[in-house]
Parts: structure tokens; C-alpha cells; sequence
């Protein structure tokens, strides 16, 4: 997400991002970044410092309270070492001087890429379209991902992995995901469980049973892919907590 008044600025950004594949969303103020927050996961947000209204470092201070899974870089075109050096000791990844070079702002992009942990995470889904889409959203986020067709293939790959989370459709062939997630619980009980299916109602009494025996929730198709990805990023947090 780009955070400047500077409209010419953030057509100029926007339009380098999507060259090099990035998905990009513009606003105009901190008031409005904070409200994109709420409702959208971003990787990485560039903040204007001085902005009408609500300075950037401000609106950094109420973006983390939203959330502190990404990483924000400040940019300014002034000499404002006090905000600067606030906006970094609140947390900033860095601070980028206008004019910006952007051979430099491409690269704070991939390095804070590489400095980002994402989890490992296993999709079990007899849809091969399904598990494509989930696994290029998934691969973006900085995530490992490894794919199963059938009950029989996730419970190979949980006996040789630990995965930090599973995706489970319930409708599978053969071994439904009632039967696969008992076998996968055993083999490795700490691996986080979500539940998928588009067939609420009639899978709800294994949906239940599942939930019952320590199965963390259950998402319902076509998946909410900011729900989704909210559930990972909450996960992997307390997953960091408890083992910090």
C-alpha cells in the first residue's frame, strides 16, 4: 500500500509496483490507510510522513495497534529528523528520502521479503484448481506449501513434515476429512487444523465431531481469502508467542 497526498507520486509508484507484479492500493491520507488496514492484509506499506490532517508516524502508531505483521517504510521529503527518528524507534523497517530512488525502494522490497517468516502449510483438497489458487495466494505471502488430493496423501506427507497449519477439505474420496484429521492428530497433534468444505450442511455432524476433538475452525466455500489469510497470520503469531 502506498500512504502519500502526492497523487503524481503514487500514479509514478503504483505503475513500477505492477510492472514487477506487485498488487498495489493507493490512498491519499492516514486516516484512510488506517481504514484499508481493517479490512485488507498488506505486505508492505510506504507512508508519506507529512501528511494534511494526520502525519505518517500517526498513523503508523494506530496501523500496528491493527496489526503488527507489516513491515512499514516512511518517506519524506522534508527535513524532519525528529519525526524521522520517532517513526524508527516506533518500529519503521526504514526511511526513504524524496526525490526516491527507486532502484533502492525495490530493494528494501525484497529484502523485507526475505526477513518476513512465513509457515509451512499443507492443502488437502481433491480440487486441483482449488489448491492452485490457495497455494499462489499462500506462495505471495511468503508462505511454504505443499498440496494433497486425498486423505491418504496428507497423512503420508504429515508423517514425513511438520506442518505449522493444515487445510482440510471435509468432502475428500475415500478417507473423508473427519477420518484423515483423527490419523493426522495423532501423528502430530501441535499442527493447527482449519476445516473447509462447501457442503456446510450436510458435513456438519463431522464438521462437529472434528471441532469437538480439537480442530481449530472450520471455513466455508468459496473461502474468504482475507479471512483465510487473517487466520494464518494470527496462527503463526501465537505459534511465535508460544515458543519465544
Amino acid at each position: 500500500m502506498i500512504v502519500d497526498d502526492n497523487i503524481n507520486l503514487c500514479k509514478t509508484m503504483s505503475l513500477i509496483f505492477n510492472r514487477k507484479g506487485y498488487d498495489v492500493t493507493i490512498v491519499n491520507s492516514g486516516l484512510e490507510a488506517i481504514e484499508r488496514v481493517k479490512t485488507k492484509s498488506f505486505d508492505i506499506i510506504f507512508m508519506d510522513i507529512k501528511m494534511p490532517v494526520m502525519y505518517g508516524v500517526e498513523a503508523y502508531k494506530r496501523i500496528k495497534k491493527i496489526t503488527d505483521d507489516v513491515v512499514v517504510v516512511m518517506m519524506t521529503a522534508y527535513a524532519v529528523e525528529d519525526l524521522v527518528q520517532e517513526a524508527l524507534n516506533e518500529g519503521a523497517y526504514d526511511v526513504l528520502y524524496k526525490p526516491l530512488d527507486f532502484d533502492k525502494v525495490l530493494g528494501i522490497i525484497e529484502k523485507s521479503k526475505e526477513t518476513r517468516q512465513g509457515g509451512f502449510v499443507l492443502l488437502v483438497d481433491d480440487n486441483p484448481g482449488v489448491c492452485t489458487t490457495l497455494k499462489n495466494i499462500l506462495d505471495k505471502k511468503g508462505h511454504k506449501v505443499s498440496i494433497a488430493h486425498t486423505g491418504e496423501e496428507a497423512i503420508k506427507k504429515a508423517r514425513k513434515e511438520t506442518f505449522d497449519i493444515i487445510f482440510l477439505d471435509m468432502n475428500l474420496p475415500m478417507k473423508n476429512g473427519l477420518e484423515t484429521y483423527l490419523i493426522i492428530n495423532e501423528i502430530n497433534p501441535k499442527s493447527v487444523v482449519i476445516l473447509i468444505t462447501g457442503y456446510l450442511q450436510e458435513m456438519s455432524h463431522l464438521v462437529q465431531e472434528a471441532l469437538n476433538i480439537g480442530a481449530y475452525t472450520c471455513l466455508k466455500k468459496p473461502l474468504d481469502i482475507e479471512t483465510m489469510l487473517m487466520l494464518v497470520r494470527d496462527i503463526l503469531k501465537k505459534n511465535k508467542m508460544q515458543d519465544g
